[in-house]
């Protein structure tokens, strides 16, 4: 595994994360065809609704694949400690390996991560220093893309004009009720779990804490806040343009700032 690619060899974590695309794919095939395509041709939405659906819909699929592919900040075997923060170094119990402190053993990767959060088996990676950003980003976009999902299934019958022109010879016209609330509920239990889990995300960078941090709960003051939310959001996101936290289709640059700047745990 190279320092940009990271590929974690896991069963689970390739069946969840499959889920998670078989669910994308599923709604981002029928949801057009079955609504917005139909009451597009008959006048009943504008070609921005159609648009504004497919925006979502990448967005949340490149951060997706992005998360998932993207070292999150494994450390070297051999590391180059800067001499003035060798202090801040430590030795990991796990792997015999120095590393910054804050790090952390992922037992499921097998090695350290840089500032990890936690490792989550729907991405198939480690949320680390290097790829949170784009956990986020995954968390927020698949949240717009699950609401906007339950506004169109709900639109379809309870507000829009009955289609005119259904072509009942075609599968999914035939069985339209069953795919859509197939869609429903999908969304709606992704929606609910992935609102509770960016909601704690957001506590989590507010503070300047990770999830490992807050379960272990190895420091009396780790829920102070430490540092300005622009200042610990920009870290994350290796920008101070807030316009670039929202956009997938980059590089992060990381923010130098010492590991001893209020980071000992």
């Amino acid at each position: 595994m190279g320092r940009r690619i990271h590929f974690v060899v896991d069963p689970q974590g390739w069946c969840c994360m499959g889920l998670i695309i078989f669910v994308w794919l599923y709604n981002t095939i029928f949801i057009p065809k079955v609504i917005l395509f139909p009451h597009y041709e008959e006048g009943h939405i504008s070609v921005v609704a159609i648009l504004c659906y497919y925006f979502c819909s990448l967005f949340c699929i490149a951060s997706l694949l992005r998360a998932s592919v993207a070292d999150p900040g494994k450390l070297p075997e051999n590391p180059k400690i800067p001499i003035t923060e060798r202090e801040y170094w430590e030795l990991c119990n796990k792997c015999n390996m120095m590393r910054p402190k804050r790090s952390h053993h992922c037992s499921r990767c097998g090695h350290c991560v840089r500032r990890m959060d936690h490792h989550c088996p729907w991405i198939n990676n480690c949320v680390g220093e290097d790829n949170h950003w784009l956990f986020l980003q995954l968390c927020f976009y698949t949240q717009i893309l699950s609401s906007y999902t339950l506004i169109l299934d709900f639109c379809h019958y309870y507000y829009f004009f009955p289609l005119k022109k259904e072509n009942w010879d075609v599968f999914i016209f035939r069985h339209e009720l069953a795919l859509l609330r197939i869609s429903a509920f999908m969304g709606l239990i992704i929606l609910g779990g992935i609102s509770g889990l960016f909601y704690t995300q957001l506590m989590g960078i507010f503070t300047d804490t990770t999830s490992i941090e807050k379960m272990s709960n190895c420091c009396e003051d780790i829920s102070r806040p430490r540092k300005p939310w622009q200042q610990t959001f920009s870290e994350v996101f290796g920008t101070h343009w807030k316009i670039l936290w929202f956009i997938p289709f980059r590089q992060r640059q990381p923010l130098r700032v010492p590991y001893h700047f209020a980071n000992h745990v």
